[in-house]
Order: structure tokens, then C-alpha cells, then sequence
């Protein structure tokens, strides 16, 4: 059987906003309203999946999922970065922040690296089982890069060069080792489509 499987990135909040590393902040009242604009939009049936961060919890319920939280399914883990935006960082730590972008296996925050997520990624995908059919999971965007980078067979290096917006919808098809992917379909409408 083949594995459907919809990956949902969070709705807006003021960290997504600020290119501030997750600090548990709740959806901001435009992404909790496209949220629930959303609601309906997904195919049926199966299971949801939802990371265990706040904007992916509110994005899950606010589009009517019932979604179980999945530890394999945590944010990249920012180490001493958590909560600061990508400018303040650059400030105070520029080597260290290039070395990051640049090295999939640098983790200079002294959390995890960008290779620790793909690898996560890749093995929550691997042990979903084939019976799971069509599924859900509302995740937090690097984990929608990983699945994206890896699904595809790129380099870990290809990781920052896959942008995912809010609140949009990308596909897998197959099952273990073997994907095919449907890219960014948004759930609600873009900023100037209202």
C-alpha cells in the first residue's frame, strides 16, 4: 500500500514573522485566523500527526485535526539560540551562525545540526507503517525541509535551499526509501489574496 502523506506547515506567528528560533510563542491572530480558514482543506481519513510546539498544536486544532503529538516530530533543537532572532545571532556570533548555514553537521548553538534533523526526519518517515494509508502532520518547518531533502535524495546542503511558507501543504507518495513529492500548495489564501 502506498503511504499518503500531506506535510502542514504552521500558521503565521511573531517568531515565524521575526526569523526568531521557536521560544513557544502561540499563532499571531492572522495565522490563527488562516488556520481556521484552512480547516477542511486536507484529504480525509488517517491519522494526524502534529509536532509537540505551540503554533503546530494551534495549527492542528484550529484546522479541525485531531492530531497526536510525535516526540520524533520536535522542533530543531537551537541549543543556546532558542528564542533569538537570526539577526541577533549573526551580531553577537557571526563564525558560528555562518558555520551553521553553511555545515549540516556544525551545531555551534549546542543543539542540533541541520544532519541531526535529516536524519530524524528521514527515520520517522522510514517507520511509518504502509497500513497508515492516507495522513496528516502538522510540523514545523525544518522538518518539512528535511523530509523534502531526503524524500528526494538531495544533499543535507540543499536543506536551506528549500523555502516553506506558512500554513501550506507539501505531498509524499510512496513509502520508506522511496518518495515522491508534491510541492507547497497553499491552505488559505496569501497575503493580498483576502
Amino acid at each position: 500500500m502506498t503511504v499518503r502523506l500531506v506535510l502542514v506547515s504552521p500558521a503565521l506567528s511573531e517568531a515565524l514573522r521575526e526569523a526568531r528560533f521557536d521560544d513557544g510563542r502561540p499563532l499571531d491572530p492572522v495565522g490563527l485566523r488562516r488556520a481556521r480558514e484552512a480547516a477542511g482543506t486536507l484529504p480525509g481519513a488517517g491519522p494526524a500527526f502534529v509536532s509537540p510546539t505551540v503554533r503546530c498544536r494551534e495549527t492542528a486544532a484550529a484546522m479541525g485535526l485531531d492530531a497526536v503529538e510525535d516526540p520524533a516530530l520536535a522542533a530543531l533543537d537551537a541549543g543556546h539560540w532558542r528564542g533569538e532572532t537570526l539577526a541577533e545571532v549573526g551580531a553577537r556570533e557571526p563564525a558560528a551562525l555562518a558555520a551553521w548555514l553553511g555545515d549540516p553537521g556544525a551545531a555551534p548553538h549546542g543543539g542540533e545540526s541541520v544532519r541531526a534533523v535529516c536524519d530524524r526526519t528521514a527515520a520517522w518517515l522510514d517507520a511509518l507503517p504502509e497500513r497508515v494509508g492516507r495522513a496528516v502532520a502538522v510540523i514545523e518547518p525544518e522538518l518539512v525541509r528535511a523530509a523534502v531533502v531526503r524524500a528526494l535524495g538531495a544533499p543535507d546542503e540543499a536543506f536551506w535551499r528549500a523555502d516553506v511558507p506558512p500554513l501550506t501543504a507539501v505531498e509524499l507518495s510512496g513509502r520508506a526509501g522511496r518518495w515522491n513529492v508534491r510541492m507547497g500548495r497553499p491552505l488559505a489564501p496569501l497575503d493580498g489574496d483576502t
